[in-house]
């Protein structure tokens, strides 16, 4: 897979790392750059992490479905694309005004946004074995996208956040469609 696509499949994934840090430091403008810090490195480990993992699991099933793969890395992603546009359009869960710098609150944080990265590593494992690439970069654009969302905080929270989340499933599903075309078209 070429390097775009690579980048692509991290900016899709860190669009709710931006949405859900610009919600966490528009609860506590004066803290942005603790939040900032705080959420872009947990949720960067986090991406990185979950998609490791994924791979892993995938990796482990890739003799026993080689024949149905592209169709289930088709059918992940148009399900975690889906669910994100779903969330993006219906405003997603209500997020409640607290500490987010505090270790359980960051972590559920991190395991929230990074869930559909495992979905993603899953999906990896049957089309690439250079799953630290795709993990690093999807790290780095999470901690980044985390970053930028709180230091914009309120400013953009209430009028963008969930059209964000929307685009990150647009672009997933227009990957594992090209994972589909690519496999049937044999290119």
């Amino acid at each position: 897979m070429d390097f775009i696509l690579i980048v692509l499949v991290g900016i899709s994934l860190a669009v709710d790392c931006f949405a859900v840090s610009l919600a966490a430091a528009s609860s506590t403008p004066t803290r942005r750059m603790n939040i900032a810090l705080g959420l872009g490195t947990t949720f960067g480990l986090f991406q990185a992490g979950m998609m490791v993992l994924g791979w892993l699991a995938g990796s482990a099933l890739v003799e026993q479905i080689s024949g149905i793969d592209h169709w289930l890395a088709c059918v992940i992603l148009l399900i975690i694309g889906g669910k994100m546009i779903y969330e993006g359009v219906m405003g997603g869960e209500e997020r409640e005004r607290r500490d987010c710098l505090l270790l359980p609150t960051l972590v559920l944080l991190a395991v929230a946004t990074s869930i559909d990265s495992l979905g993603v590593g899953l999906t990896l494992a049957f089309v690439t074995q250079d799953i630290l690439l795709f993990a690093s970069v999807a790290g780095v654009m999470a901690f980044f996208f985390a970053c930028a969302g709180a230091m914009l905080g309120g400013i953009l929270a209430a009028k963008y956040g969930e059209g964000f989340e929307v685009l990150g499933g647009i672009i997933l599903i227009g990957i594992g469609i090209r994972i589909l075309l690519e496999h049937i078209a044999g290119l």
